[in-house]
């Protein structure tokens, strides 16, 4: 079985994580970037046999010289990209300061575009490879206290939908996973009451959970998924 390269962005996050242990299989070799979490990767590595990971990489996604440093310290062929990034942002439009606008920005669309255009190329020279994109369900529905978020994540969709045209008669796919209110540290800010008035909307009745994003995201990454391409996949257990 040929050997396959993937580059997780955000691995240190849970849905990343959760990504990899989906993904691992003995012909996995991973790149795994982290913003800050250094002590996660260590672990994840630690879970990973020794010949599965092929570096590990810190970049603040926040910082365009840092998105650069990034791409130009990865010496090695990439046949798929996850990015799995985020950075929440739960404030009144009104409030929200430029710099924090800035930061949103370059961690979810201008890193996502960047990292992609860098090795969009190599991709399309083989004539195959999968980037995918876990955007959110504001992105699609929008939230108030979450407009820029929503607004950021709404761009990876548009994105993901215009790139997936542009290059699938080159034989790479792009998609995006939308997961609705999954059970990570990410959402542990909001109330109990909160949860559960969304929860009485969902009608599965219950949040989701990493896992189920992950496998989601291993399904677009495999030949299981060979005409799937500039799709949005909605893991939100039916709330729309």
């Amino acid at each position: 079985m040929k050997e396959e390269t993937v580059l997780i962005i955000g691995a240190s996050g849970e849905i990343g994580e959760a990504v990899i242990h989906q993904l691992n299989a003995p012909n996995k070799r991973f790149i795994l970037h982290y913003s800050q979490n250094k002590r996660r990767i260590e672990q994840l590595v630690n879970q990973l046999n020794q010949d599965q990971v092929l570096m590990t990489v810190q970049a603040n996604l926040s910082k365009n010289e840092e998105i650069h440093q990034l791409i130009d310290s990865i010496p090695f062929h990439i046949d798929a990209i996850v990015f799995a990034q985020g950075q929440a942002s739960h404030q009144m439009l009104t409030d929200l300061s430029d710099s924090l606008m800035d930061e949103l920005y370059h961690v979810h669309v201008k890193a996502t575009a960047l990292i992609t255009k860098a090795f969009l190329p190599d991709l399309i020279k083989q004539r195959k490879g999968n980037i995918i994109v876990i955007s959110s369900i504001w992105g699609e529905l929008g939230s108030s206290n979450e407009v820029w978020y929503s607004t950021m994540k709404g761009a990876q969709i548009a994105f993901v939908r215009s790139l997936a045209k542009e290059v699938g008669r080159s034989g790479v796919r792009v998609n995006a996973v939308t997961p609705g209110l999954i059970n990570t540290k990410m959402n542990s800010g909001l109330s109990e009451v909160d949860v559960e008035e969304w929860i009485d909307e969902v009608p599965l009745n219950r949040c989701g959970t990493v896992e189920e994003v992950a496998k989601c995201v291993a399904f677009l990454c495999s030949d299981e998924s060979s005409y799937v391409n500039g799709h949005t996949l909605r893991v939100n257990g039916g709330i729309y």
